[in-house]
């Protein structure tokens, strides 16, 4: 698998690395919620807990968007 990943293009890995990173970030944030809900359903102690989460929910969500005022990060490849 490393030969295959290494023999695609830098701007396909780096595509590839951006959607699964996007992917896993809504994984998170959606369990967060989740966890949030079931905080106020009652189904888990709560203890300031749902609305943490869904700040976390929302940090993560935010936090890969790409921002025109923002400068692009520099793409990591090899050398």
């Amino acid at each position: 698998m490393d030969a295959d990943w290494n023999a695609l293009p830098d701007s396909l890995q780096l595509a590839v690395t951006r959607a699964a990173l996007g992917h896993a970030a809504e994984a998170i944030a959606g369990q967060a919620e989740t966890l949030a809900a079931e905080m106020e359903a009652g189904h888990l102690a709560d203890r300031g807990g749902p609305d943490a989460l869904r700040l976390l929910a929302a940090v993560v969500r935010t936090h890969g968007e790409e921002r025109p005022d923002r400068p692009r990060r520099a793409a990591i490849g090899h050398a």
